[in-house]
């Protein structure tokens, strides 16, 4: 099957999509969009991690446009402002890298290390202007990030995403644990922990600084709107497993729905595999459900007032974009040099990073 033709690779390729990977539902149901700013987004996401030092030049030129990362968010908050949509693509890239990070240093045995980074996250995320400077370059890319997006929003929004953000910081250490300790957790405790590796609700907190409004907690907490965000997150990370399954295996990870369901539920690899497909398309079928109830939910809002046809119009936009997220992270993973594992050397050392310092100390 063809992809979309405007693809976020730096020339125009047919993508074709192996039958193992094919969800029709999304390539019929879904149509792809880009952000209009992505040409110049994909420039300015280079040129930051080249001043960041989060990659050297020659990664970067090497690497950047198949990784296809400013992409991915191009084709998730379509709509945004343009300092918005920068600064969400900037901090995307660094969440690649900071994954790397992790896996790097459980290969090269860093449990001091990423300690370290993970408590110098913490208060990042307290006083980011304070960490500007800071000799690790992930440490620093992360700062400039927070900073960047807490000056979106208000204080109470800032203080949501701090604490949000704290939680992905812990899900990633008891990740490092389970790896370290060759811990494989169980389906179930792999989908709350996966919730928040996933940041689920961090990129659900950035639909509000693209829409330009944050959300009083009477709306962002009502099944309505809350189902539809999940839902297109749970899609997001499942399919990321399912294309990284090998890539995974490869590597002794630990972490994937599809290892979870063959070390506990005694599937074998191609039972796996289907069972996790069949779990994409249920979530795809329980996502258009949702997605109607919350439209209603918008309507409802808008009360006559100005002040409820902006809320409705702002939940209505949210909606749009989590809509978005589907064919975004589905195109996004097929063209993306980052789980092209068979095409490596070897399997198990990505060529996109450096193997000892994944960019950093």
């Amino acid at each position: 099957m063809p992809a979309f033709p405007y693809s976020t690779t730096a020339t125009t390729t047919v993508v074709t999509v192996p039958p193992s990977l094919a969800l029709p539902v999304i390539e019929e149901g879904f149509p792809r969009q880009l952000h209009g700013y992505w040409p110049q987004l994909h420039e300015n996401t280079r040129g930051w991690l080249l001043e960041k030092r989060l990659m050297s030049a020659d990664m970067v030129e090497e690497h950047a446009d198949s990784l296809c990362y400013t992409g991915l968010m191009a084709g998730y908050y379509i709509g945004a402002p343009d300092e918005v949509i920068q600064a969400i693509a900037d901090f995307a890239a660094w969440f690649f890298l900071w994954d790397d990070r992790q896996d790097r240093d459980v290969v090269h045995g860093r449990p001091a290390a990423w300690e370290r980074l993970c408590r110098t996250m913490h208060a990042v995320l307290d006083s980011p202007q304070d960490h500007l400077h800071h000799e690790d370059p992930l440490v620093a890319g992360f700062a400039d990030s927070v900073r960047r997006f807490y000056s979106f929003l208000s204080a109470r929004w800032n203080a949501r995403f701090a604490r949000h953000f704290h939680a992905v910081i812990d899900a990633y250490d008891r990740e490092f644990r389970n790896r370290t300790g060759n811990v494989v957790p169980t389906v179930e405790e792999y989908l709350a922990l996966r919730r928040f590796t996933f940041a689920h609700w961090i990129w659900t907190d950035l639909l509000e600084a693209c829409a330009g409004r944050e959300l009083p907690d009477a709306v962002r907490k009502n099944p309505a709107y809350r189902r539809p965000a999940l839902l297109s997150q749970e899609f997001a990370a499942w399919f990321n497993d399912l294309c990284s399954l090998s890539k995974e295996i490869a590597g002794d990870e630990v972490h994937n729905l599809g290892i979870s369901l063959v070390k506990h539920d005694g599937l074998s690899l191609e039972e796996a595999v289907a069972e996790m497909r069949g779990r994409l398309e249920e979530c795809v079928s329980e996502f258009l459900v949702a997605e109607q109830e919350g439209l209603r939910f918008a309507d409802g809002l808008a009360d006559g007032t100005v002040q409820g046809k902006e809320l409705s119009a702002a939940v209505r936009t949210c909606l749009g974009t989590m809509r978005n997220w589907f064919s975004s992270i589905y195109w996004f993973h097929l063209e993306s040099g980052r789980y092209t594992v068979d095409d490596w050397e070897d399997p198990a050392t990505p060529p996109y990073l450096d193997d000892e310092g994944a960019g950093g100390k």
